[in-house]
């Protein structure tokens, strides 16, 4: 199987697959259909282009204005950020919980139940990998005779015959791959520190208490699963669905074409929902791995972390300071769809000083895979 190689060695390979066929396990085939780049229509992009097992799974290429990701025409664009595929497979199937709240599924609005109907999109989407039909995505397959082999003897799929059990096997296959340990360690320095083989610095641990302090941050309440604070397999989400106001990307839609005043509905997008209040509303994502994993929010608009947080401070603080966005000089800019901000949340608490800033920021680098610290930047 893929295997990560020492930090240095792994950040000069270009993503490419290690496996050889034939494929022994379902995980291995799904990891070489995650570098197949005969599954899109000009045969020059994987799954691994817009999530890099380099850069976190995310992308890091910056073109477009360094928010999206461009399609196998080479021109294509979309309108949100591509997330890191790492930690995904922790995403429940998308559903209403108790209260009414629509929670996990796969893509920024949920619209994929799993990490398997996920993994399907991209290859048929016209400005991603491009495929017209899951046909032709098994007349590629079927091209290569360790493919015939291994769906025929680990899913019992003959694709050259049954594409509609082809395209299932290939899915699944893929999600396969997406829930090894190698998406998802565990080992940060956060994950060190719970096991009592790390230290935190007194920044990092300023930092860790802000973070789930439920009287000076509030962060935890979207970004935290478990009820303990010391739980090990925290991801780092709620899997719920907010709106929190971020604004347009504009720079990118330069780059995209989309309409400045164009407003992306978020969750009410997906087929699923139909309640006006879910307008405007994005999945939360993982903090895991965020440091190297920018640009951030579900437009990619703030190139920097610190961005980020300094963006939540905008809610608490009346200081004049604190309504501009650091990386532009101008206002943060609208609230695309004001009428469902989540203000319960994004109202809480004093306003952050640079030094309680500073601190948040340290601690979310904590949250960095071992194998990943090196593009940590100071």
């Amino acid at each position: 199987m893929f295997k990560l190689l020492s930090q240095t060695t792994c950040l000069l390979l270009s993503a490419v697959p290690l496996a050889a066929a034939p494929f022994k396990t379902a995980e291995e085939l799904g990891e070489a259909l995650f570098f197949e780049t005969d599954l899109s229509l000009n045969r020059t992009q994987s799954c691994a282009s817009c999530h890099d097992p380099n850069a976190g799974f995310a992308d890091p290429r910056r073109d477009a204005e360094g928010a999206f990701s461009r399609g196998d025409d080479g021109q294509s664009l979309g309108a949100r950020h591509a997330p890191t595929a790492a930690y995904a497979m922790l995403s429940p199937a998308f559903h209403q919980n108790a209260d009414g709240e629509w929670v996990g599924g796969q893509f920024w609005d949920g619209r994929a139940a799993d990490l398997a109907a996920q993994a399907g999109g991209p290859i048929l989407n016209p400005i991603e990998l491009g495929l017209a039909t899951e046909a032709d995505a098994m007349a590629r397959l079927a091209e290569q005779e360790d493919y015939v082999t291994a769906f025929q003897t680990l899913y019992d799929v003959d694709i050259t015959k049954d594409v509609e059990a082809g395209f299932e096997a290939l899915t699944a296959a893929l999600a396969r791959f997406e829930s090894t340990e190698t998406f998802q360690s565990f080992d940060s320095k956060y994950d060190r520190f719970l096991r009592g083989a790390a230290e935190l610095t007194k920044e990092e641990e300023l930092g860790r208490l802000l973070f789930f302090s439920q009287q000076f941050t509030n962060c935890n309440q979207c970004h935290q699963l478990r009820r303990s604070a010391m739980d090990p397999a925290e991801p780092f989400t709620d899997f719920r669905y907010h709106n929190i106001g971020v604004p347009a990307n504009l720079a990118g839609r330069s780059e995209n074409g989309v309409a400045a005043d164009w407003v992306d509905n978020g969750l009410l997008d997906n087929p699923l929902v139909n309640d006006p209040k879910e307008r405007g509303k994005f999945k939360t994502p993982t903090l895991r791995n965020v440091a190297v994993t920018g640009p951030y929010m579900h437009n990619g608009v703030f190139q920097d972390l610190r961005t980020v947080v300094a963006f939540y401070n905008r809610y608490n603080s009346k200081a004049e300071s604190a309504q501009i966005n650091p990386e532009t000089g101008a206002p943060w800019g609208d609230i695309p769809v004001a009428e469902t901000l989540s203000e319960t949340e994004l109202t809480h608490g004093p306003a952050l000083d640079d030094r309680r800033i500073d601190a948040l920021v340290a601690f979310l680098k904590t949250l960095t895979d071992s194998r990943y610290e090196a593009l940590l930047k100071e």
